[in-house]
């Protein structure tokens, strides 16, 4: 009897001989595959899995259902990465350029929870910047960013609130959340947030942002850590203003430092590296 290992096909354990190849395993569970990844990887087809590898099977165009949508996630990011965005939640104050980003960047990482708070509604103006599109004109950003949420990752938890945050509210919008991202354009809001946040919700993680405005300069845009579970993101210095407004590419490229350090706080909590 040929030695069996234990495998993992599209987030099934499967027990197959030892020594079969990713092209015999598409051939007997999937022989439509053409997306082929094995161990976070594309695949080589000639490769022998072996023991605890795990393998992902997928049809151009199909939809996957929850389990392999979920195995297509491991695969890419590892199973150690997964489960911890799984089970965390987080919070993002402002759903504008910064937070619209964020919230994208979270849900393709599969963070299990998002709360999302804002009180405004899409309007002409935020297209340069925003990831909302003409079809989400008038809506109230937190209803239009569930939309695109859910049609990125459907098995995502979210929480809107259509609402002005001030000092009352925070400690409950935000109570369950491991980390709060502020996005907010104001610098009175940001301070009020900071404080907030430090006086009412102290083991919370808070990740500011603060001088992103024009173009240029991308390696500028630097994260800073400011207290024990207090950074901000930003040069500081750059805030909007007459002939120098928020653009996509800088806006953008804060609000993945500020996804990227929430991914590292999950992971690696006190130990990350800035």
């Amino acid at each position: 009897m040929s030695k069996m290992v234990n495998i993992v096909v599209n987030g099934t354990r499967k027990a197959v001989p030892a020594g079969t190849t990713v092209a015999k395993l598409r051939e007997r569970f999937k022989e439509d595959a053409d997306v082929i990844v094995l161990n976070c990887f594309p695949a080589d087809l000639a490769v022998p899995v072996k023991e605890g590898d795990e393998l992902i099977l997928i049809r151009r165009g199909e939809i996957p259902g929850p389990d392999e949508l979920e195995a297509c996630m491991v695969a890419r990011h590892s199973l150690k990465v997964h489960e911890r965005m799984k089970r965390a939640a987080v919070g993002i104050a402002g759903l504008g350029g910064l937070g619209s980003n964020v919230a994208i960047a979270l849900a393709r990482m599969g963070v299990g929870m998002l709360v999302l708070a804002d009180f405004d509604v899409v309007e002409p103006t935020n297209l340069n910047r925003q990831q909302y599109s003409i079809e989400h004109l008038g809506l109230p950003k937190t209803e239009a960013m569930s939309k695109i949420l859910v049609g990125i990752n459907p098995y995502l938890s979210v929480v809107s609130r259509q609402v002005v945050l001030d000092r009352e509210n925070i400690p409950s919008i935000f109570g369950r959340v491991d980390i709060i991202v502020e996005c907010f354009d104001s610098a009175e809001a940001k301070a009020m947030i900071i404080d907030t946040v430090g006086q009412k919700l102290p083991d919370t993680y808070l990740i500011g942002a603060s001088g992103v405005a024009g173009y240029g300069a991308s390696n500028s845009i630097v994260t800073t850590k400011l207290g024990e579970r207090v950074f901000i993101v930003g040069d500081l210095c750059s805030a909007a203003q007459p002939g120098r407004g928020l653009m996509a590419p800088r806006v953008g490229i804060a609000a993945h430092h500020q996804a990227n350090l929430v991914v590292s706080l999950l992971v690696d909590g006190d130990a990350a590296v800035l």
